[in-house]
């Protein structure tokens, strides 16, 4: 029994006082900045996309302009003057706008047009045929 005692103590007095369960004191967080960069306009309002890939940003410019989670500008969308609010589905697939003005709701389809360099590839049938990819993402 003493050298399970003994064992213990050994245990506890080896644990850090930072500890969360020791030293922190109760409801006290722990954090560091991720990320952090320049705006485009006075944000109005935001959302983050459920997959951690898009940030939607309302500006007071009348525009949404769209992230990526490590601040690289991805596009901007047009909106009118008196969207006050957005929020989007949960790949960032649709944009949702209310528009306090004239009391008006707002579903946009948002979807992202990549260039794929194709120099030197083989091809068959025309040269400047469009193309469509289709990412099914949603099988379980």
């Amino acid at each position: 029994m003493k050298k399970i005692v003994a064992l213990c103590t050994l245990l506890l007095a080896a644990l850090p006082l930072s500890s969360p369960v020791l030293g922190a004191a109760p409801g006290s967080p722990d954090t560091s900045v991720k990320a952090t960069w320049k705006l485009d306009a006075k944000p109005l309002d935001f959302v983050h996309s459920l997959d951690n890939k898009k940030v939607f940003i309302l500006g007071d410019d009348a525009k949404v302009h769209i992230y990526t989670a490590e601040g690289a500008k991805q596009g901007v969308i047009d909106v009118d003057k008196g969207v006050t609010s957005i929020d989007i589905a949960p790949r960032g697939e649709m944009l949702y706008l209310i528009n306090a003005g004239d009391n008006s709701f707002t579903s946009l389809s948002v979807s992202f047009t990549a260039e794929i360099d194709v120099t030197d590839a083989p091809f068959l049938g025309k040269e400047n045929a469009p193309v469509v990819l289709a990412v099914f993402s949603d099988f379980q």
